[in-house]
């Protein structure tokens, strides 16, 4: 059995990766409804979002220990708000205007890996058996998902959009790494907290410079609806449990775990956007929950800190 720790963080990563996994095909439904440039849907999302951040920062953290933490920790929470939630969901966001949300998953399953990899260089962390395992059922659900359903022919500038989730995963690869002795530092809630503000900044700043403000005034109810779903309930909750469960678990587990978020996207696309499904992807949803569970199982004897601050 898992300790109760280790359980509780394979629970809300997965639960984090699922809600996450609803963002690109809210993306689509909104891309559909009229013509949103990728910048105004960010600013859109961390416009409704923010002001979530910032209540709940002030909540949980009294402003003489706010004050103290920005003050130690503002270059660092910069660099990963910048890299994990501004480049990457701009890179995210632009790619989704060229290819399927399920296969915009897909390429950010990648992250894994990248992950891994990361992990390996930087801190010398050895990767387990287990988790290579896991990489691979995970990857072979992928490519009998997709091979058999993907429809690559079909989708226009697929290269281009391609690259841009691609980037994207490895920025958030980079955040992921970063973003665990910060967690440990400060805590889950302030560490989420501080980067999505941060990230919030350098969004706003792209979009003065390239719109103006009255442009996010003018778009069709739907719109705003979808968008603030996509603000609530895959981007703030999730952005919490994810957190919490890349502190207990680990990144590199975590985004193993966060495997689940494609199939939960082909499931979706096929329900809400009408994206097709076939036979393979079913068979493929087999092999990347089984690597799920094999992740889940190689915690089981580790000890109770599953991370250490570097």
């Amino acid at each position: 059995m898992l300790s109760n720790n280790k359980y509780i963080g394979v629970t809300v990563a997965l639960l984090g990766a699922v809600l996450f996994s609803i963002k690109p095909v809210l993306i689509k439904l909104i891309y559909q409804v009229e013509s949103i440039s990728t910048l105004q849907l960010l600013t859109l999302r961390m416009l409704i979002s923010l002001p979530f951040y910032v209540a709940i920062l002030f909540y949980f953290q009294k402003p003489k220990t706010i004050k103290s933490q920005i003050k130690s920790y503002w270059i660092s929470m910069t660099l990963l708000g910048g890299v994990g939630f501004y480049l990457a969901s701009y890179l995210d966001f632009s790619g989704l205007q060229y290819i399927s949300a399920g296969l915009e998953r897909a390429i950010l399953f990648l992250n894994p890996t990248m992950v891994l990899l990361l992990s390996a260089l930087l801190f010398k962390r050895k990767i387990k058996w287990q988790q290579a395992v896991a990489i691979l059922l995970s990857y072979l659900g992928i490519i009998i998902a997709f091979v058999n359903g993907a429809n690559l022919g079909t989708q226009s500038n697929l290269l281009l959009g391609s690259t841009c989730v691609f980037l994207s995963a490895f920025l958030y690869a980079i955040y992921l790494i970063g973003s665990e002795k910060y967690l440990f530092k400060i805590g889950t809630v302030s560490f989420t907290c501080y980067t999505m503000i941060t990230a919030f900044v350098f969004i706003f700043m792209h979009f003065i410079i390239m719109d103006s403000v009255h442009s996010l005034f003018s778009f069709q109810f739907k719109t705003y609806a979808y968008a603030m779903i996509m603000a609530i309930f895959s981007t703030i909750i999730p952005s919490f449990l994810f957190s919490e469960g890349i502190k207990r678990i680990g990144a590199a587990n975590g985004s193993i775990i966060g495997g689940i978020g494609p199939i939960s996207t082909i499931l979706l696309a096929y329900i809400i956007l009408g994206e097709l499904i076939s036979v393979g992807q079913l068979i493929g949803t087999i092999f990347v929950i089984a690597g799920v569970i094999l992740v889940s199982y190689s915690l089981k004897n580790k000890k109770s800190s599953p991370v250490s601050p570097h």
